[in-house]
């Protein structure tokens, strides 16, 4: 009887304390934690005066963040106008995607192109490109400010001056639409990008299954490998999503723990936010001993259910098992 297992062959990670998988597995050793006061620069304290019934507010105070992620765009030959038109989650998807692929051993000349796929798991993009889109919302921000300032008095001359200035101000810190930006704010063309600086043919796009999202993205790639669809997969997933949009919104469902999290235990009441990127290199495990390829782990098993009465906000589950 065929070996279907699924042998992983190359690890990258990017997460909060964590610039690599020997790092975060250390900090999973020590116990250490990553959660802190949430910086000022990611979540103003205008969205922290939280008072009951607020809609607009959070209670959400500290969170696990990436420090110091540097995209070299140059070194990577990526135009400087794609760079700032493209959310920072696909430059860290890019990132630590090849860095798996180069800890498998391989390269964008060594892999077996037409049969290389990607396969990541996002929801949302990231926060970035969240950001950028208030600049096209500029018409109706001017009309209301008019509207306002009309009402208190104000001559058009006045108004007109005062909405320039603020038009000025408001996009000065917003990147202006380009060629890039509609590619650049979508999710479905992180996996793309990826496939395009590695040259690889085999297909890539992006899964969402919310919380469960990287973790489908290996089910996914699996599954192809087993079929023989392909030969080697990229699978992983990226977050960068700590923002009013879901602070807010995740506050208004009660999501967001009000102390320590507790994850799966009876004290559970909700979660911290966090953030990061992973990625694992997938190929089937007669493949990888035929190559001499180092083998982390084997997959043996898995598989994608939901038991169908969580309500809408409960993601796929799935489960696998790795036996010796």
């Amino acid at each position: 009887m065929a070996d279907d297992s699924i042998a992983i062959i190359g690890l990258g990670a990017y997460y909060p304390g964590a610039r690599g998988p020997r790092q975060l597995w250390e900090n999973v050793l020590t116990r250490r934690r990553e959660f802190r006061r949430i910086p000022p620069q990611r979540l103003s304290a205008e969205y922290l005066k939280s008072s009951p019934g607020d809609p607009d507010t959070t209670y959400a105070t500290r969170a696990a963040v990436i420090d110091g992620f540097i995209f070299d765009w140059a070194a990577r030959r990526v135009p400087r106008t794609t760079f700032d038109s493209t959310d920072i989650v696909h430059w860290l998807a890019l990132e630590v995607a090849l860095e798996a692929l180069s800890d498998a051993g391989h390269s964008r000349e060594t892999i077996p192109a037409d049969r290389t796929g990607v396969i990541v798991g996002n929801t949302l993009t990231g926060e970035i490109m969240r950001s950028h889109a208030l600049r096209l919302r500029w018409p109706f921000f001017r009309r209301a400010l008019s509207t306002a300032l009309e009402a208190h008095g104000m001559s058009n001359a006045e108004i007109e001056a005062i909405a320039s200035t603020t038009e000025t101000t408001f996009k000065s810190v917003l990147a202006a639409p380009t060629e890039d930006s509609l590619a650049g704010g979508l999710s479905n063309t992180i996996a793309g990008r990826i496939c395009t600086a590695l040259g690889a043919h085999g297909g890539g796009y992006t899964v969402d299954g919310a919380c469960a999202s990287s973790l489908l993205a290996v089910a996914t790639a699996a599954n192809a490998l087993q079929r023989g669809d392909l030969d080697l997969a990229l699978a992983g997933g990226v977050d960068v999503s700590i923002d009013p949009f879901e602070l807010v919104t995740f506050s208004r469902t009660g999501a967001i723990a009000t102390g320590d999290m507790h994850v799966y235990d009876k004290r559970a009441n909700g979660f911290i936010a966090g953030e990061g990127c992973g990625f694992v290199v997938l190929q089937r495990l007669a493949d990888a001993r035929a190559a001499g390829r180092r083998i982390y782990a084997v997959l043996r098993g898995w598989g994608v259910s939901s038991d169908g009465r969580g309500g809408i906000t409960a993601p796929p589950t799935v489960t696998g098992k790795h036996l010796p």
